[in-house]
């Protein structure tokens, strides 16, 4: 038997080597499809697409939100860079303006060192391999945690599903043996309906089980009770077999109602009434639990 997974999930992992610190967080809720989106320094935008495929290798389906930081603590991830032909030419022109308008050369080195371009800040050249491999087992860490709270969640989804599934066999036992019953009352009241008209007239026994063909046929769910416990048969199947499963169940429970909505309509019984709400009301339970299973 395979796991089944839930799409919410959480996982978080911290990797650190003697210069830099990458934290990554996981989390996800359901979704259709498989939905990622990275929050992460625009430093580390390079590597966007490789996350993206690891990921790939742990989740199929889910709104996925992914947040990492990065601390780089080394002492030379800057260098500043003087820039004496800019400083020059700064100086050469408020040399002028003094001359040209009759002012004091009050220049400080101070002074010029806050003109732009006179000193600049350049990023050391990446170290890609380097933060690479830390970045990637961080991710794959808090992948395998994520993975762990999904597979836990997935379990008591199946837990419930089943049990869930298992009520609904109970309530289709219930209207299989029900049915035949209002047929057979349907008979008698017709029978003695009949009776009290034509008092000592004799019975057209033929017309009666005429009538009572006609009601069976209207009211007769026997096709729609074997669809129904087939469909639900193959979703606990399904969910016992587990794997990515959430697509094909979805189905499955559409297919159920589908069933439960004929057999509601067909009914001409209060308590056969009452137990294809109940069964609908639960077919809907099954169906927002499949919801966030991946």
């Amino acid at each position: 038997m395979q796991n089944i997974k839930s799409m919410t999930g959480f996982g978080r992992c911290e990797v650190s080597d003697e210069c830099r610190k990458i934290t990554v967080e996981i989390k996800s809720v359901n979704h259709r499809y498989l939905d990622v989106n990275i929050k992460m320094p625009k430093k580390l935008n390079f590597f966007d697409a490789s996350i993206r495929n690891l990921l790939k290798e742990y989740m199929q389906r889910g709104k996925v939100d992914l947040f990492i930081t990065y601390e780089d603590t080394s002492d030379n991830s800057v260098n500043v860079s003087y820039h004496p032909e800019v400083a020059g030419e700064y100086l050469k022109y408020l040399r002028q303006m003094g001359e040209q308008f009759g002012l004091d050369d009050d220049i400080r080195v101070s002074t010029l060192s806050r003109y732009p371009e006179i000193f600049t800040l350049d990023d050391v050249e990446i170290d890609e391999e380097g933060i690479w491999k830390l970045l990637e087992k961080a991710v794959r860490g808090a992948c395998e945690g994520f993975v762990q709270t999904r597979i836990k969640e997935g379990e008591n989804l199946r837990s419930d599903l089943i049990d869930k599934l298992n009520g609904m066999l109970e309530v289709v036992d219930f209207i299989e043996e029900r049915s035949p019953q209002i047929i057979e009352a349907y008979k008698k009241g017709l029978t003695d309906r009949v009776k009290e008209m034509l008092s000592d007239s004799k019975i057209d026994e033929s017309r009666i089980l005429t009538e009572v063909t006609i009601f069976a046929d209207k009211v007769c769910v026997d096709e729609e009770l074997v669809r129904l416990r087939s469909h639900i048969e193959t979703v606990k199947a399904t969910l016992e077999g587990g794997g990515g499963i959430g697509r094909k169940l979805d189905f499955m429970a559409q297919e159920m109602n589908r069933e439960a909505n004929t057999i509601l309509s067909k009914a001409n019984d209060l308590e056969i009434s009452n137990r294809g709400i109940e069964l609908k009301t639960e077919i809907e339970k099954v169906r927002e639990q499949i919801q966030n299973i991946e």
